[in-house]
């Protein structure tokens, strides 16, 4: 990949940065490491596709912006640096593809411009009890009867689910031969009786997560994606797009301007923190680190783009590494507030406290994140998961 300067990047910069501006000011200086709330996507979603920006990750035949590597990473630079609502990462970076690599002309039509208009949120019904690194044992029935599927099972670490207007589903359509020739995946109303939907608290005190049930839960033949016992394959697809997805490479940028801005406003005794050595050490190889992810996801997102197989064991590398990094960067934004990194902040949709604490400008939503991010070696594949995948792809290679 060449990774010279584009002379019309900058330009292009510009244009994301003229349209910013141009958001309402509700809509800016935004915690962006939690997904925005569903009034926020939903009004996010609509001035982008006004814009014709509704689909920023896909090529212009299906239509996305088609936009290069570099110009999406400018996009999500600058949305992240003026703190925009996100977008239904379920939908865009993930289902969104799927749909378009899968889905019969019908399924399009019934959900695309919805999509595009923000009308429908999505969520993910994957993991279940027992069944999350060895994805593959999931026991989710769907049983054929006429025009139907009935659903019956239980999925757990959906997130979203309390918001989602539909859920894309795995499911188990034939127990019989290779367990993961069995798996179909379906496409399900949340509104659909039968569908149960219960909250779970996550390290962060946050409600993102839930259990979802699902009890003789009735589904249209037409709502099955590719063909029945194609889901596996279909999963692996939308699994590599997933990794690229948890680096988060946005959200690792600001983590990391965050903490240059305490070097300079924290202070230990007459001197800045930055000026102590450690710290400063510290915080050059976070950069440089930094540096080293946001090549491999120029990399990853170029490599899948021309659907090279290596893309795939990449992508696996990339996980790793990036979420690690989340959470080395968010423990030194901790270690460097001292005691004052160590308070449980509110959540950032809650209101802060009557009374502010000292540093608070500094901390609130510190405590947050880093909490959130013990979690980010684990949900989208375990690292172990993920280095066992390398450790056979490279040796097949």
């Amino acid at each position: 990949m060449d990774f010279q300067p584009d002379a019309g990047l900058e330009a292009f910069r510009q244009d994301v940065r003229q349209f910013i501006a141009q958001v309402p000011a509700e809509l800016k200086g935004l915690q962006r490491c939690v997904r925005s709330t569903r009034e926020q996507i939903q009004r996010w979603q609509q001035l982008l596709d006004a814009q014709g920006w509704g689909a920023p990750y896909w090529a212009t035949e299906h239509g996305g912006t088609g936009w290069s590597v570099p110009q999406i990473l400018v996009f999500d630079d600058e949305c992240s640096a003026a703190g925009t609502p996100t977008q239904d990462g379920f939908v865009q970076k993930m289902l969104g593809p799927v749909l378009n690599a899968f889905a019969t002309p019908e399924q399009k039509a019934e959900h695309m411009p919805a999509i595009f208009r923000g009308e429908r949120l999505w969520c993910q019904g994957f993991s279940e009890p027992g069944s999350g690194s060895d994805l593959a044992s999931l026991r989710t029935r769907a049983e054929r009867d006429g025009d139907d599927y009935i659903i019956n099972g239980q999925k757990i670490w959906t997130s979203y689910a309390h918001d989602a207007d539909w859920i894309f589903l795995l499911v188990r359509t034939n127990a019989e031969g290779k367990k993961q020739a069995g798996i179909s995946f379906l496409l399900v109303d949340m509104k659909t009786p039968g569908v149960t939907v219960r909250p779970i608290r996550s390290i962060d005190d946050a409600h993102h997560l839930n259990e979802t049930f699902f009890d003789n839960v009735r589904v249209p033949v037409k709502n099955l994606i590719g063909a029945e016992g194609q889901g596996w394959n279909i999963t692996k697809f939308l699994l590599n797009n997933e990794h690229a997805t948890t680096a988060d490479l946005p959200e690792l940028k600001r983590y990391m301007r965050e903490l240059r801005q305490f070097a300079t406003a924290l202070r230990v005794g007459e001197q800045a923190l930055g000026a102590q050595p450690a710290f400063a050490l510290k915080l050059a190889r976070l950069d440089a680190e930094l540096q080293a992810i946001t090549m491999l996801v120029q990399r990853v997102a170029r490599l899948e783009q021309l659907h090279d197989p290596a893309s795939h064991v990449l992508g696996s590398m990339l996980k790793v590494r990036a979420t690690e990094l989340q959470q080395r960067i968010t423990e030194a934004q901790l270690e460097a507030l001292g005691d004052y990194g160590a308070i449980a902040y509110p959540h950032p949709h809650e209101a802060a406290p009557a009374q502010p604490y000292p540093l608070q400008a500094l901390a609130r939503g510190i405590a947050n994140d880093m909490f959130l991010r013990r979690a980010s070696t684990i949900y989208g594949g375990t690292s172990e998961v993920q280095r066992g995948i390398i450790a056979k792809m490279l040796f097949q290679f």
